[in-house]
């Protein structure tokens, strides 16, 4: 058998399951393309500091970054070829060249940009991994349909019944496939926190503590911009961090997840969320791993089959399908739809994350959450900054590339279909068949914000009307023409036509201070 091929790993491919530690099991879509699975294969780890420089970036999301490699780096010993640069080209021209670059091997990384790189240098490519669904059988699926109609919830269908997750013969496990129905649940009155225990935290080390002077010398030096608390480390670095995580949420709040899943309290940033979304995006841990485990709880009773599907839906569901629609759409899917023809550009209250300046008690407290945290969960994503965004027409360009420099799980991968699609319609339905704007009754529904607020949810005119209840009938004056043919939007703009006072509202909103 000839020597093993160097492996370069990238930053999202930092566990076991990319440079094969243990002999990995195959994934869906047949043999890695490998015959080497040794444990002594030589890796090539790139530290380039262009992946955090030319642009504001979150603090957490930086030191993240940078300490997961490290760390990675630290954990292979004298296997791995590491290298601390400015960019990858620099790295290559120090170790062969940056053409003909045959002696490395890839695994498929996890942008365009990462991929025209290691083609243009002649790097043997294997197929990418860390996902339930290959590339393979999500195009196999998506071209049956014609490249039309590419639901999620039809995906998802398909995947469970491809590997058995949750499954009872041909049948979904309980009879149900969704129980969404189920994972509604306002957070309990008067409640501060949900009352769980704090979840597990990471120590920090001598590597962390590098990686902070480190930063601060890039900043100090005009190197990069970062933005941000300088908060303990929250996220999992490492393979056996991660795991730790993944036992805990399993042990203390996965029972709590899905009733709770879309709710928000004020005291509880974390609430019953599992916070793996970050080291799954480093490439810590095997999702198909994860889910099996998740799922195994609910066969041994000690877990509720809503939570279970809930959390079972987001990774196996959510997260592969906007991985796929990434590379099934296109690179131009990102910067050139804009149905909605929103052109605003974000406020400073934004790009430097400052929650003083925004008076919306909501809002106020999701930008502190992610100025503290570069964390926030899905609804507050969706339902708090996405929706403002979208009433308010921010450009979804730029909208996208802040979440994903602002958020510790944010890729050039994974906020394209979240933000361009589902949060901003800005792609005309593609991901989602209707906007998800709504006002101010939603937000005080679901979460305990309303309450200290100098807004009413009830009120759309008046100098304490509601900027989310009144923005919403704004957003639908403004892009009635765009939205009337949609179906699902007729019973809306049914009510849009019938509000008596649409003008004084509409005017007060244009008036309205922006952030």
């Amino acid at each position: 058998m000839p020597d093993a091929p160097t492996r370069w790993l990238f930053s999202g491919q930092l566990g076991p399951l990319f440079s094969d530690d243990h002999e990995a099991d195959e994934h869906d879509s047949g043999d890695h393309g490998d015959e080497h699975d040794s444990g002594d294969r030589p890796i090539l780890l790139i530290e380039a500091r262009s992946l955090i420089a030319g642009r504001p970036i979150h603090r957490a999301k930086a030191h993240l970054q940078l300490s997961a490699i490290r760390h990675r780096a630290r954990e292979l010993g004298d296997r791995v070829d590491y290298h601390r640069v400015a960019d990858y080209g620099e790295a290559l021209e120090a170790t062969g060249g940056m053409r003909g670059r045959s002696d490395l091997e890839v695994i498929d990384p996890t942008s365009y940009a990462a991929r025209r790189f290691v083609r243009e240098a002649g790097c043997r490519i294997l197929p990418s991994r860390g996902f339930v669904t290959s590339e393979e059988d999500f195009r196999a699926w998506a071209d049956a349909r014609g490249g039309s109609r590419l639901l999620l919830e039809d995906f998802y269908r398909a995947t469970r019944e491809r590997t058995g997750l949750l499954m009872e013969g041909d049948q979904p496990v309980g009879g149900h496939w969704n129980y969404d129905h189920d994972n509604r649940a306002a957070p309990p009155k008067g409640a501060v926190t949900l009352g769980l225990p704090d979840p597990w935290w990471p120590t920090e080390d001598d590597i962390d503590d590098e990686v902070r002077h480190d930063l601060d010398a890039w900043q100090r030096d005009g190197l990069v911009t970062l933005v941000g608390a300088d908060s303990p480390r929250r996220f999992a670095v490492t393979t056996d961090e991660a795991q730790h995580a993944l036992d805990d949420f399993v042990e203390s709040r996965l029972g709590d997840f899905g009733p709770f899943e879309d709710a928000t309290l004020t005291g509880d940033w974390t609430m019953a969320h599992s916070l793996l979304s970050a080291p799954l995006n480093l490439g810590l841990l095997d999702p198909r791993e994860v889910v099996q485990r998740v799922a195994a709880e609910h066969a041994a009773g000690n877990a509720p089959l809503n939570s279970v599907e809930g959390f079972v839906r987001q990774v196996a569901g959510w997260r592969d399908y906007v991985w796929h629609l990434y590379w099934y759409l296109g690179e131009g899917y990102a910067v050139s739809h804009n149905a909605l023809h929103a052109t605003e550009s974000l406020p400073a209250a934004f790009w430097q994350l400052r929650p003083d300046e925004i008076e919306e008690n909501c809002l106020h407290h999701v930008v502190d959450a992610v100025r503290e945290h570069g964390w926030a969960h899905h609804i507050q994503r969706l339902m708090v900054l996405g929706n403002w965004a979208l009433q308010r027409g921010y450009d979804p360009v730029e909208l996208n590339s802040w979440f994903i420099d602002m958020f510790v799980d944010g890729t050039p991968w994974v906020m394209p279909a979240n933000v361009v699609g589902m949060s901003q319609h800005a792609d005309g339905g593609i991901v989602a068949t209707k906007p998800y704007a709504s006002g101010g009754a939603y937000i005080d529904r679901m979460t305990d914000y309303c309450g200290s607020c100098r807004f009413s949810p009830k009120k759309r005119l008046g100098p304490d009307a509601c900027p989310f209840t009144a923005g919403y009938w704004a957003f639908l004056d403004r892009t009635e023409p765009l939205l009337a043919a949609n179906h699902r939007m007729a019973q809306p703009l049914a009510g849009l036509r019938r509000l008596a006072d649409r003008e004084q509202v509409v005017a007060q909103e244009r008036e309205r201070d922006p952030l």
